[in-house]
Formats: C-alpha cells, sequence, structure tokens
C-alpha cells in the first residue's frame, strides 16, 4: 500500500547563505559555560542539523538520533534535524545551515544545544533571542571537523563529546510522543512512501530488523559503515508549509513549515500503519497523537522519524 504525503509545488533549488559555515557571530562561550552562566540543571537534548541529498550521503551518526525531523526546504528538497538524548555518536554530520522553522520546531525541548553550520545575515538576530544555544564552527571551532575525502559544503562533521559530557536522557525527550502498546486497529503495511516535491522518503517494513527501512529518493538509506537506517516508529504529520520573509542566495524564498497547530497524521509502526490526529498547542508544548476514538497513539521503542509534509 502507497502512502503519499504530497506537498505543494516549492520554490527553485538553492543554498541558505552562510552554508559554509560563516554565520558572521565571531567567537562565544562553550555551551558548558554558557548553561552554567543560565543557571539550568539537567543537560539539554542535542539537535543537529543534516544535509541529506545524495553529494552527502551516507550520514553519520544518524542510526544514533533518538528523533529525526524530515523538513522542507528551498527547491522542494528536505533536510534533516536530528535530536539526541539517550546516545551520543562519534560524529554527526554532515552538519548544514538552519531555517527559521527550526526555531519553532526546537521551543518544546526547553533550551538545546542547536547545532549547524551556519545561517542567512536576517535570521541569526532571530536565532540570537531564541530559547537555544547555538553551536557553530564560529562559536566552537574545537567540536568541528572536515571529511578531507568529500567536498564542501557537505563535509563538516560534530565532535558530539566537545559540547556535551553525557547525554541527557529519555526525559530530556520532551516530544509528547508517548511510548507504549499500539493502539487497537491499523492496517497492515509493507511500505509507505511521503513525497516532497523534490525529494521523496520510503519505508519498507523489516520482520528481521523489527522497524521500518529507509530509503531516501529511491535509494536505500545506509550507515558509513553500510548498515541499512531503520526507524521504529514513522509519523507522518499534514502540516502547513508556507512562505516566510527569508529568501536564500539565488533570490528563492525559504519554506516555513508550521509546527504548532493540528492536523491529521498517519503513525506507521510494527508493519502497520494507524490513522491519527495531532496537536500541538504552543511551541513549548510537545506534539500528541490521537486515534480518531480519541485514544492516545503510542510510538515503539526505539528511533521515531517525523516527516513534516504537506497535503494541501
Amino acid at each position: 500500500m502507497l502512502l503519499a504525503a504530497l506537498l505543494a509545488a516549492g520554490p527553485a533549488a538553492g543554498c541558505t547563505s552562510g552554508g559554509s559555515g560563516d554565520d558572521g557571530r565571531g567567537a562565544r562561550e562553550s555551551p558548558a559555560a554558557t548553561r552554567d552562566a543560565d543557571g539550568a540543571g539537567a543537560p539539554p537534548v542535542l539537535a543537529v542539523k543534516i544535509d541529506n541529498v545524495p553529494a552527502a550521503r551516507p550520514p553519520t551518526g544518524l542510526d544514533e538520533a533518538d528523533v529525526v525531523y524530515v523538513e522542507q526546504v528551498e527547491g522542494g528538497l528536505s533536510r534533516l534535524m536530528a535530536v539526541y538524548a539517550t546516545r551520543l555518536p562519534e560524529s554527526v554530520g554532515p552538519v548544514r545551515s538552519a531555517r527559521e522553522s527550526d526555531l519553532e520546531l526546537l521551543r518544546q525541548f526547553g533550551r538545546p544545544l542547536f547545532v549547524f553550520s551556519g545561517a542567512q545575515g536576517k535570521l541569526l538576530p532571530l536565532i540570537d533571542r531564541a530559547p537555544l544555544t547555538p553551536v557553530t564552527p564560529e562559536s566552537d571551532a574545537g567540536a568541528f571537523t572536515r571529511d578531507s575525502a568529500r567536498a564542501a559544503p557537505h563535509n563538516l562533521y560534530l565532535r558530539p563529546d566537545r559540547v556535551l559530557e553525557d547525554p541527557p536522557g529519555e526525559a530530556a525527550l520532551t516530544t509528547g510522543f508517548r511510548r507504549g502498546p499500539a493502539p487497537a486497529g491499523g492496517t497492515p503495511e509493507d511500505e509507505a512512501t511521503v513525497r516532497f516535491p523534490a525529494a521523496r522518503f520510503t519505508f519498507t517494513w523489516s520482520d528481521a530488523d523489527r522497524g521500518w527501512q529507509v530509503s531516501m529518493d529511491g535509494s536505500p538509506a545506509t550507515t558509513r559503515d553500510g548498515d541499512r537506517l531503520t526507524a521504529a516508529t514513522v509519523v507522518v504529520q499534514d502540516v502547513t508549509v508556507r512562505r516566510s520573509g527569508f529568501r536564500d542566495s539565488l533570490g528563492n524564498n525559504t519554506p516555513y513549515t508550521e509546527t504548532v497547530g493540528s492536523g491529521k497524521a498517519t503513525v506507521l509502526r510494527d508493519g502497520r500503519a494507524y490513522p491519527a490526529s495531532w496537536s500541538r498547542p504552543a511551541a513549548a508544548d510537545g506534539t500528541s497523537l490521537t486515534s480518531p476514538d480519541g485514544g492516545p497513539v503510542n510510538v515503539a521503542p526505539g528511533p521515531v522519524w517525523v516527516l513534516l509534509a504537506s497535503g494541501r
């Protein structure tokens, strides 16, 4: 059965300025120093913007993320945000640039560490005012490395242990998703595809892996070691993707993905598809998933992939 979430046509392709890593900030305190100054107690989640165009594949460290968000960017392409709370890989990347939508999405995590390579100049003041700790090559050069075997800008990688001593733990995953048994009903599903204007993701159920094997643009998504990327649960959210007040370096409008509000969703777990509704009343809230009869739709233990796709 083919599940298609069709997005409205996006603007022409391009890259946000600052993607090379120069975000114009200058030196900053380390994330740990910033947290101490703020008086924060528990360590925050680590959120990393990851490039997923063909030249950036395979990614590094994506298999250890607790949650992976997929959002639309310029030209109808997609980009990933990986969130780490229970494990910290040795390396994560390729790291790429931030978007305005990221700020709303990240509000649910309190004051997360937000890792990105750069951002266009008009967006930097919004990032500075947001309740997060930005981590860039300019703010913490020692936390990043370049892979000489790859061409820029697809060769920037984060060393997570340079910004967090230990993972904050599952309690920091304030996504609103609840782990637990599957709801009643659902439809048997072997494969589902989610489409963006210029990208597509296919999830194929594997009894052997007890998860959904991920493919990007028709090709299997793997780790650097060649293992398949899998998701225990896939959440497809029908969201509004609108024009923003920002443009990339080529003049193309940057789409804004609205993650506060409510709408329809489909939850894939245990080889079945479950219809659901999603609700996130405010940016500081997590996202709840409910079945048509009003009961909770729980996610399975393991990685959760969330595709923020517009079916309008």
